[in-house]
């Protein structure tokens, strides 16, 4: 008898052999119906599947995650499948699952049109009507080229070329289209409803700029028509809030040609930028950490001692003078170790918390820019804490609790806590990861935090914490980390004194709470739809006069708003008011102020709130107190 241990205990025994599809069929038609694949002992598996032995299993359905991949993976095929059939002559190579989809590139003798998209898309529902099985056989290797040489798929044959000849290979079929894959699939076509083609890109065969330019078709594939269009639909929202878009619209920065992957700042964003920047200053100042700042070029021996140079060199910018080679600095941490050296420490300097508005570089490359969240020089809020091992829990608790509210002032309620364990490369000892691994868990568990485990994803030094906030879309961005590090404070001989009279190393966090200031402008301008609340807005009101006869009130207004530390425009352009309202309010002002005769009589301003608001006419005293509360509540 065959034993089958499902995940709620349960056993089921069969008394040969089974697969995965019998094993659904057994506990219920509605199961058996749904299942898409299974999990034996871990590995995710087709329903086609023969469990041989004993052996745990989940059968995966569209509700699970690795069923959305099969649903994703598996719709990767249906595409090709699809283009074959439009274009028999059309080549396929690669098709993977990436975030939210899938794609597929392939090599045809002219491009491919946004028509083509609409007919492949439509192909693929003719198809997936059908509902075809999809069943799996397994080739030796040379046998695999061979078939695939005979039937002109050369770029499929050159893939299985490269694996080792002594491995057998799984090949897929549905209907007339066979593919190499590793799978696990659907059982049949029929389970590819939700889909979506998105876009035409080009690509090189195997990312190999001398090869051929391939053409790749993006989609998207999702278990609900619910899921599909509010995926689609965040898109459209995604792309009114581009801040690339917004940051023309706004005035606020542009990315130029002569500088790739580097920000010019206007005089509106560079007002953001500020506003960022001294909050997170008065945090440092409020919360006992010492800023400092270090150079832009150190020489590479430094970066040879503390690993980054092995681990980091071909993103790297380097200069050389004098025979010596340096390099821009891509990360602030060494130099505050060499801060830190200056001078004798003690135990009770501890916890030594630095931090700097640090300036780094790093050569990315050209197609991962993207507007200014990501670039190749960006500023960072990087902070590093020198303590004991004992202050570590403490430490990490309550940069927890600093983070939160920093976030909320910037408008963030939904933060997702991950914990990043030792990757494969790293350095530093077992014993010294296993202990920051537990701190950095029992401090979110101190600070009632539930979080995730991402196993491998650890910088090469320490584990660390990933903040990830999840905006007004449900878009994730990881932006602040708390990283444990033994191992840099002993490369760079970094000591105190203790209590015993004698020297010790200390425990270096590495923490950053907004990041690359850049990238979480990019963020903010996203999030708000450039619609920044008011104590960050670069302009947060403008005045209005209808006639001339109001312009020079309207100065008076605006010099009385200035004194109050405001930043206001006047606009006393002979437009009609109207025009003036609209222009103005396209720039997402937080207040509008329109003086006419009578407001000017009465000592008064008419008052708009960004959204078409109609706050009525106050004295502006009472304006002034309401904008105030704007700001002191970061409304």
């Amino acid at each position: 008898m065959i034993k089958i241990t499902l995940p709620d205990a349960s056993i089921r025994e069969f008394p040969e052999p089974v697969t995965v599809a019998e094993v659904a069929a057994s506990i219920g038609a509605g199961l058996a119906k749904a299942a898409l694949g299974g999990k034996v002992a871990g590995k995710v598996v087709d329903t086609s599947y023969l469990i041989t032995a004993d052996s745990p299993l989940a059968i995966i359905t569209a509700k699970d995650p690795e069923g959305l991949d099969v649903i994703r993976h598996s719709t990767a095929h249906l595409l090709a499948y699809a283009v074959k059939e439009l274009f028999p002559d059309a080549q396929v190579t690669i098709g993977p699952v990436i975030e939210n989809g899938f794609f597929y590139d392939f090599s045809y003798k002219r491009p491919f049109t946004p028509d083509d998209l609409v007919a492949i898309e439509k192909k693929m529902s003719e198809l997936a009507s059908k509902d075809e099985p999809v069943t799996r056989r397994v080739l030796p290797r040379d046998e695999a080229v061979a078939h695939f040489k005979e039937i002109g798929e050369h770029y499929k044959a050159e893939i299985i070329a490269s694996i080792p000849a002594n491995e057998d290979v799984s090949l897929y079929r549905e209907g007339k289209f066979e593919d190499l894959c590793r799978g696990p699939h659907v059982p049949s076509t029929g389970k590819l409803k939700f889909f979506k083609l998105m876009k035409l890109a080009g690509a090189y065969w195997r990312g190999d700029h001398n090869n051929e330019m391939l053409q790749r078709v993006y989609g998207t594939a999702w278990a609900t028509k619910d899921e599909l269009q509010q995926y689609l639909t965040m898109l459209e929202e995604a792309e009114k809030r581009d801040h690339r878009k917004l940051g023309r619209e706004l005035d606020l920065f542009h990315i130029d040609e002569h500088a790739p992957g580097l920000v010019f700042w206007h005089p509106k964003g560079w007002t953001v930028w500020q506003g960022v920047e001294q909050y997170m200053r008065k945090v440092y100042q409020d919360n006992g950490y010492q800023e400092v700042k270090g150079p832009q070029i150190i020489d590479k021996t430094l970066w040879e001692k503390t690993g980054h140079w092995d681990k980091y060199r071909d993103n790297m910018f380097t200069t050389e003078s004098e025979k010596r080679e340096y390099a821009l600095k891509p990360m602030n941490c060494p130099g505050h170790i060499l801060i830190f050296k200056q001078g004798i420490k003690s135990y009770r300097d501890l916890p030594l918390r630095y931090g700097e508005f640090g300036q780094c570089h790093r050569n990315e490359p050209s197609g991962g820019l993207h507007g200014i969240m990501r670039v190749r020089g960006f500023t960072q809020d990087d902070g590093h804490i020198f303590c004991t091992e004992e202050q570590i829990l403490k430490e990490c608790v309550d940069y927890t609790t600093l983070l939160q509210k920093v976030y909320t002032d910037f408008g963030f309620k939904n933060i997702i806590y991950k914990v990043a364990t030792r990757p494969e490369a790293r350095i530093g000892s077992d014993e010294s990861w296993d202990k920051a691994e537990h701190a950095l868990m029992e401090s979110l568990r101190a600070s009632g935090c539930e979080f995730e485990i991402s196993p491998g994803d650890g910088a090469f030094y320490g584990p660390k914490i990933e903040y990830t906030l999840k905006d007004a879309i449900g878009r994730q961005w990881q932006c602040g980390t708390m990283q444990v590090d033994f191992s840099m404070p002993e490369r760079l001989d970094a000591e105190y004194v203790g209590e015993d009279g004698a020297r010790h190393r200390p425990v270096m966090l590495h923490r950053a709470i907004v990041g690359s200031l850049e990238r979480f402008i990019g963020i903010l301008i996203e999030e708000h739809a450039g619609a920044l609340p008011t104590w960050l807005a670069p302009v947060q009101v403008s005045v209005l006069n209808i006639t001339d006869a109001q312009a020079e009130y309207c100065r008076e207004i605006a010099k009385t708003l200035q004194n109050q530390g405001l930043r206001v425009n006047v606009d006393l352009r002979n437009e009609k008011i109207t025009y003036k309202i609209r222009e103005h309010s396209m720039q997402k002002l937080p207040y509008i102020l329109v003086v006419g005769d009578k407001e000017k009589e009465a000592g008064a301003v008419a008052v708009r709130a960004r959204g078409n608001k109609d706050l009525g006419v106050m004295s502006l005293e009472a304006f002034v107190q309401t904008i105030a509360s704007d700001i002191t509540q970061k409304a």
